[in-house]
């Protein structure tokens, strides 16, 4: 194990019996969170606009075989957050995956990982504030309101649940998921009663003939469902908040295990179910981008008010999006900053135990999102949102790469791996990787707002490089080395 990783922790607690290093920036935190909240979280993480807004214009431009997408997406998302479930039992880590890059990969690694997080977040929460002023402008009490305003406003009662208490945000976020999976249940109990009744959907019957009549499971070909591969990634980012709530739990070694492996079947169920029931309901051409596909159905056969419900939801997830970025920005900052690789204040607590510091920087993010909904109200979202896809592809890569280094160091020997474990390796880390990394060069086909996209990576790279070398002397300070070492 590398000097590199484990020195920076030395202080926090001694090492445990199997030699496993403790994490300074694990200290501090109450242990508030229980089993239904981090349960209801990964839920939450599993279900969010990618679904209730965005499969609409995926529909439209891949047809029944966006259930397939979303079903090959859900299969390497499962194996990322087993892989992390495992490194969980292994060391429960509020700093979560940066935690483990530091230990497998070093500083370096701790870094980048912790950094791409941020921007992840941090453009997430952009793209959040600006979905909750789109949604309440959809109510005409709302429509003379500045979408900027009802952004700053939406922004300011997120900040102050993250920053009362945990156990506030794991409320928060219980709530929030159950008003998500009871909106999905009544839809789904709605569409198996229209397709067991053949009750008529906008002039045509459900069924398998929907999609027979209109092209087949590949309406448009091959070429579209591949494309639609990056959006369909982004849907499912988050699911790696339970590693993070995990270093918030008393019982890690029980809560996390039930909670990943419900994943894969919640994937199967609300994603895979809701997708080939809109299918079979209405055929893809009737969906599109701008509405809620499940408001396109509802509408349909008449339900009332139907759009306002809708709304009501996909404004939840929203808010629920933007509540989990700024608590788990605000754990990943503390971590990076008890190892000097973050700004000093970010690592500040409150006497509720929650870390400010790194909750009040990500809000600084965000409110410049407000500035963009100022400036530019009708292109803020697609240009924050793919800038956000950046950043979670590389947090999935490098939860990949940290399992590689970390089963190896347990063949050898160096540590040792829990009973909870991810098959396969190194087969199913590598596979994962070259996915998620071809979902990224996807990005280039789309030459309005992809192409640029992908133009920004080496603009990133240049700033990552250069803030290292700005923080390099202190986290050597703090890892008790000299700038000279080889390890950095």
């Amino acid at each position: 194990m590398s000097k590199d990783a484990v020195a920076p922790a030395q202080v926090a607690a001694p090492p445990r019996a199997t030699g496993t290093p403790a994490d300074v920036g694990d200290a501090g935190y109450s242990k508030a969170l229980k089993h239904r909240h981090v349960n209801m979280i990964a839920i939450g993480g599993a279900i969010g606009t990618g679904l209730f807004l965005g499969a609409g214009g995926r529909l439209h431009s891949a047809g029944p075989a966006l259930a397939l997408a979303y079903l090959v997406c859900g299969v390497f998302a499962f194996f990322v957050v087993r892989a992390l479930g495992e490194l969980v039992l292994y060391r429960p880590s509020s700093g979560s995956f940066v935690s483990y890059a530091r230990e497998f990969l070093g500083e370096k690694g701790a870094y980048i990982a912790g950094w791409m997080y941020f921007l992840n977040w941090s453009t997430t929460g952009i793209a959040d504030i600006t979905a909750i002023a789109l949604y309440t402008h959809y109510w005409s009490l709302f429509t003379s309101v500045p979408q900027w305003l009802l952004a700053l406003i939406a922004l300011a009662v997120v900040l102050a649940v993250n920053l009362i208490s945990v156990k506030i945000f794991g409320e928060m976020e219980f709530w929030f998921a159950i008003v998500k999976v009871a909106t999905l249940l009544g839809f789904m109990l709605i569409g198996i009663f229209l397709l067991a009744t053949r009750h008529d959907v906008g002039g045509s019957t459900p069924g398998p003939g929907v999609i027979a009549d209109h092209g087949g499971i590949f309406p448009h070909g091959l070429m579209p469902v591949v494309l639609v591969m990056q959006g369909v990634i982004f849907a499912y980012a988050a699911l790696e908040l339970v590693g993070v709530a995990a270093g918030e739990t008393a019982e890690p070694e029980r809560v996390v295990p039930r909670a990943v492996n419900s994943i894969m079947w919640r994937v199967g169920l609300f994603y895979v179910g809701s997708v080939v029931l809109l299918a079979l309901l209405l055929p893809g051409s009737a969906y599109s981008a701008d509405q809620s596909p499940f408001v396109t159905v509802l509408s349909r056969i008449g339900v009332p008010a139907a759009g306002d419900v809708m709304n009501l939801v996909v404004l939840t997830a929203a808010m629920s999006s933007l509540n989990s970025g700024l608590y788990s920005t605000g754990r990943i900052l503390r971590s990076m900053a008890m190892a000097g690789s973050a700004p000093r204040f970010t690592a500040r607590m409150n006497r509720s135990q929650v870390p400010y510091g790194g909750i009040l920087l990500t809000c600084a993010v965000c409110v410049l999102g407000v500035g963009l909904n100022y400036l530019m109200p009708s292109q803020a979202f697609e240009i924050v949102l793919n800038v956000a896809s950046l950043g979670i592809i590389s947090t999935w890569v490098i939860i990949m790469v940290c399992h590689l280094v970390f089963v190896r160091r347990a063949a050898a020997g160096l540590v040792a791996r829990p009973a909870f474990r991810l098959k396969g390796s190194p087969v199913t880390e590598i596979a994962t990787i070259a996915f998620l990394l071809a979902c990224l060069g996807m990005m280039g086909n789309d030459p309005e707002v992809g192409r640029k996209t992908l133009l920004l990576v080496p603009v990133i790279a240049v700033l990552l490089v250069a803030g290292w070398f700005g923080v390099r002397r202190r986290v050597l300070r703090q890892a008790g080395r000299e700038p000279g070492d080889r390890t950095t």
